[in-house]
């Protein structure tokens, strides 16, 4: 029986990881503003992955100074992925500089987590554009089909739902801006110290991924990172063969290592970091580090965040959130940056349920504002009034 387990879990039930969720968010919000105003044509992309992270851990430093026994920190380690890399580029000082230039499509993506709660936020934007000269083409096509993937999920996970409701609004999106999802990606529920829960959304599923993927409904209290990732080309990611460079502990294998340095390695990598992912930068001897995970990763006590790419030529954007499903509603506690006077496309969603469905209002802090706007645009599409209308 499971069920002692099950009472211990905690959720957001509980005030106090709320505000641990939120404290984490905070930090992550502020850590990503931070990247994204340094990443500005002709700077390198380890310096910001470094940043990211530097501020994530100064930052999470300063929360909770009483509880020594507490962990927290860095949830997932700043990702900066240019151009058709889709995800997980993280390079360490011994691997080429990548050096950022004007016009390149730049994701963000990381995380940071208190007591094991876990916030995860990713953003995505060209360098160099201005509003005064906006981005037209395909960048600008696959930034807005990424960012209104995204408020689409702010729409749709929400107790009562099913994930399967996302991944088609993901593929119908997509497609108006002739783009296409990442295929077999997903999005998971977060519970405390896992970011990989057992609830997941997948983006442009295979045949065979569609009947394996689970269905499953969203519920009050539960908590998921939504990540959106969206290509020009076909939407195929591949392993190009680039260092793997981020690992995560898988906590139900067991092995015993052979080697010293695999050993060591691995002890340190349990005490500092559990089962969050982290970086090789992390460690103080990189050599021995990269000599060390090679025994851990081949043995599976790792799980490797391989770097992965479209084809030379394509662009990738990414959206990620993390949304807590409280019992008064959806609430988002990491933010998009997304400003999208920046971006302008030739195209839109035709799908008139899911314009409708874009024009109503997300947040319930916003509700009031976006009211008229939105319930006419509702009433119009569905005949039905929001729920919203006596709010004010």
């Amino acid at each position: 029986m499971s069920g002692d387990d099950d009472s211990q879990e905690q959720t957001i039930a509980d005030d106090l990881v709320v505000t641990k969720f939120k404290m984490g968010a905070e930090i992550a919000n502020q850590a990503l503003k931070t990247v994204v105003t340094a990443a500005t044509a002709g700077v390198s992309v380890p310096s910001l992955c470094e940043k990211g992270d530097a501020f994530i851990m100064a930052e999470t430093g300063k929360v909770f100074k009483k509880e020594k026994d507490m962990k927290k920190g860095i949830a997932f380690p700043t990702s900066v992925s240019v151009n058709n890399c889709v995800c997980h580029y993280s390079p360490l000082k011994s691997d080429p500089d990548v050096i950022l230039k004007d016009g390149d499509l730049v994701k963000i993506d990381l995380g940071v987590h208190v007591d094991g709660f876990i916030s995860n936020v990713a953003h995505s934007f060209v360098v160099g554009v201005t509003k005064e000269a906006p981005l037209t083409g395909r960048k600008a096509d696959v930034l807005k089909a990424a960012h209104l993937c995204a408020e689409a999920a702010l729409r749709l996970v929400k107790p009562g739902n099913q994930n399967s409701q996302v991944t088609e609004a993901w593929n119908k999106i997509a497609k108006s801006f002739k783009c296409s999802p990442i295929e077999g990606m997903l999005s998971h529920q977060l519970k405390q110290h896992v970011i990989d829960g057992e609830k997941t959304i997948i983006q442009n599923p295979t045949d065979q991924q569609r009947k394996d993927h689970e269905k499953a409904e969203f519920e009050v209290h539960e908590v998921y990172a939504v990540d959106v990732l969206i290509s020009t080309g076909e939407g195929k990611a591949k392993d190009g063969g680039q260092r793997t460079t981020i690992y995560k502990r898988d906590p139900n294998k067991v092995y015993g290592l052979k080697m010293k340095t695999s050993r060591m390695f691995f002890s340190e990598v349990e005490r500092r970091f559990d089962a969050m992912p982290f970086t090789l930068r992390a460690f103080e001897d990189e050599a021995k580090a990269r000599l060390g995970v090679v025994e851990c990763a081949k043995h599976e006590l790792l799980q490797p965040f391989n770097v992965l790419h479209e084809k030379e030529g394509e662009f990738v954007a990414q959206f990620k959130f993390t949304v807590l499903l409280m019992a008064n509603g959806p609430l988002r506690i990491t933010n998009s940056l997304f400003e999208p006077e920046l971006y302008k496309s030739e195209h839109e969603v035709e799908d008139s349920e899911l314009k409708a469905l874009l024009q109503s209002s997300a947040s319930r802090r916003t509700q009031k504002k976006k009211k008229k706007k939105a319930s006419k645009t509702v009433e119009s599409a569905t005949g039905q009034p929001m729920e919203t209308e006596a709010a004010e």
